[in-house]
């Protein structure tokens, strides 16, 4: 492994290509990162059978959850956020505020305390017709987000028609280093 870069927050949502999660972390890894990751609920039950082996390559606990009133803190503090793949639920839930998730919370709460993030949607088509997509991404566009979806990010495929392999995370991953260095 390289010197570190810092600390990057990698979370992801429950979209297929959260099952190459694994193969993200090795790769941010070689570039330096000190990687945490968290996972909503819904991912961390698709990934549940490797959330001991995702620890043990991180050397950090997977997070999925809010810890209680009065707990440590268990991460290090990021240094830049990869929420990848955020579904339409997430991205929408994070434009509007509502936190019911840790990830969600994480994020959106980073929007405050200046913590560079950069997100990449993982959606299909008739979710993207939906309206409310594009008024959220405008949405966190205009807090800071770095939002790659469209033309060099993510772009939607037919309902049921997914290709996970081909999606984009050596963009994501880029994009996190360009963040950092800008710092």
């Amino acid at each position: 492994m390289t010197s570190t870069s810092g600390i990057l927050y990698l979370f992801g949502s429950a979209a297929p290509p959260i099952f190459d999660i694994a193969k993200v972390i090795e790769d941010a890894q070689a570039d330096g990162w000190d990687v945490c990751l968290g996972l909503t609920p819904t991912a961390a039950r698709w990934l549940g059978e490797s959330l001991h082996g995702l620890a043990a390559l991180t050397g950090h606990p997977v997070r999925s959850e809010y810890k209680l009133p009065g707990e440590p803190d268990i991460l290090p503090k990021a240094d830049v956020i990869l929420f990848a793949p955020a579904t339409f639920n997430s991205i929408n839930s994070w434009a509007l505020g509502l936190t019911s998730t840790f990830v969600v919370g994480v994020v959106a709460e980073g929007i405050g305390k200046g913590i560079p993030t950069v997100t990449m949607p993982c959606v299909n088509a008739a979710y993207a017709r939906h309206r409310r997509l594009d008024r959220s991404v405008t949405e966190l566009c205009e807090q800071g987000v770095t939002v790659l979806y469209g033309e060099g990010g993510f772009m939607p495929n037919p309902p049921g028609s997914g290709k996970p392999k081909a999606y984009p995370w050596d963009v994501a991953l880029a994009s996190a280093r360009k963040l950092a260095d800008r710092t």
